[in-house]
């Protein structure tokens, strides 16, 4: 299929290769090619393609009930999958609400939010605050409310206004000599400074994503750091929204990300690998004190859409849960995530162009780097990291990259974030073939 023939606007200048079907942990192209989802597509396909347990499940939710709109019924799956989701939450949750994927969580998440003044008397509270080189997704509230310079920048005219301060970035931005913990309160301080700058009386929430993303490639939080900020929203009665659209769900070892951290947030957002790829899903868990203010005031969430709570799409999202669940699955994340992080450490830990591997679980990135004594970025313009996923591919492997990582321009970064059920075999093949796809991509001219 090609450009020429093909109906479709693409993401990219070209048509991609077809693939016709899923097998277990690879994806399989028109011409029988096999390809090691190393990537899990973005963060998605946790159980790979094809799950015999949610392949039954869809079979068997299409034949009692493909759809009913959540303004006339309720529907089992999504009762079920709201009450295990709310029971596992390491915080206090008290209920769930369904759509279609990671944008739509985190633009109901900012509605949310911004209800709960208004319910509660106060109106004035009008201001998100959060991170550079975050990302929360593409709809226009969620991308205004994220820092991902280079996808703000044709869009910034429609964009609300957001206040960002700086990430969690240790690589980069810990000074030298100082402490992780006195980084993280360094941290904590600035989000301090921009409260009081703005009015704390006058902010809705800040919003973060646990674990790194997309955008600057699975940067982990010190420790202490996102527990020092929940207290520091508490104390001022700002809500603390969690992004774990890309993070949570199993991804980083834990069902939920935030549960090492002694965070305590109000709304968190999940999608990717809450349905593994299965169906379109995502959703919000909500604290007790927010849902009971919608409760108390006008009664409704002032927010839908047509597809909310899809049966088909709860049926599939609960399979994926259940067998994470029955099959040891978060075990299997931290030990198949330890053995990534060694071959990727002897791979690539003293590689002259690569400046860092991190990340937590099955969700590890490596930071591409010109010079590993200052740190210094490649030229934009050499567009290393599309060459990168480009020699990978053609070796087999499907890995995740991106551009921008420091500042929205400067920065290369590549994401592995493998279904939870590989096998050491396919881990090891995974960091082997990102090294020679890395080297390769290196020796282009």
């Amino acid at each position: 299929m090609t450009d020429g023939t093909s109906r479709i606007l693409h993401r990219g200048r070209t048509a991609p290769p077809l693939a016709v079907r899923g097998e277990g942990n690879y994806l399989v192209d028109a011409t029988g090619r096999r390809y090691f989802d190393g990537s899990g597509g973005a963060a998605v396909s946790c159980l790979g393609h094809g799950h015999p347990r949610v392949r039954a499940a869809l079979h068997r939710q299409v034949d009692l009930l493909d759809y009913a709109h959540t303004s006339f019924f309720t529907n089992e799956p999504m009762e079920k999958l709201g009450a295990l989701l709310v029971e596992a939450a390491p915080s206090p949750m008290a209920k769930a609400y369904f759509v279609s994927g990671g944008s739509e969580a985190m633009e109901a998440a900012l509605k949310l939010a911004r209800q709960y003044f208004v319910e509660t008397g106060q109106k004035q509270r009008r201001h998100f605050v959060a991170r550079r080189q975050s990302y929360h997704g593409n709809t226009l509230g969620a991308l205004g409310v994220g820092g991902n310079a280079l996808r703000r920048e044709m869009f910034a005219p429609l964009l609300a206004e957001t206040h960002l301060v700086a990430p969690c970035y240790p690589y980069r931005d810990r000074k030298d000599g100082e402490s992780e913990e006195a980084y993280g309160e360094r941290l904590a301080a600035e989000l301090e400074a921009k409260f009081a700058e703005l009015g704390p009386e006058t902010v809705i929430a800040f919003v973060a994503e646990t674990v790194g993303g997309a955008t600057q490639g699975c940067t982990v939080p010190v420790p202490g750091y996102l527990a020092r900020v929940d207290a520091l929203c508490k104390r001022h009665g700002i809500l603390l929204i969690l992004d774990e659209v890309m993070c949570g769900m199993g991804r980083c070892g834990t069902l939920f990300a935030y549960e090492t951290e002694n965070a305590r947030p109000d709304i968190v957002a999940i999608a990717k690998g809450l349905g593994g790829g299965a169906q379109p899903i995502g959703a919000i868990l909500i604290a007790p004190d927010v849902a009971r203010a919608i409760a108390d005031g006008s009664g409704s969430f002032m927010h839908g859409h047509t597809y909310l709570g899809h049966p088909i799409a709860c049926a599939a999202a609960l399979a994926v849960q259940e067998t994470i669940r029955e099959e040891n699955l978060l075990d299997a994340v931290r030990a198949r995530g330890a053995e990534l992080e060694q071959a990727l450490t002897e791979r690539l830990g003293n590689h002259a162009h690569v400046g860092d591997i991190r990340g937590r679980g099955l969700f590890r990135a490596v930071e591409l780097v010109a010079a590993r004594t200052d740190k210094a970025p490649f030229d934009p313009g050499r567009q290393l990291h599309a060459k990168v996923k480009r020699q990978a591919f053609a070796r087999g492997l499907l890995c995740y990259s991106m551009g921008g990582t420091i500042d929205g321009r400067q920065g290369d970064h590549i994401i592995l974030a493998p279904p939870y059920v590989s096998t050491p075999g396919e881990i090891a093949f995974a960091a082997r073939t990102l090294g020679d796809a890395i080297d390769a991509a290196l020796a282009e001219t």
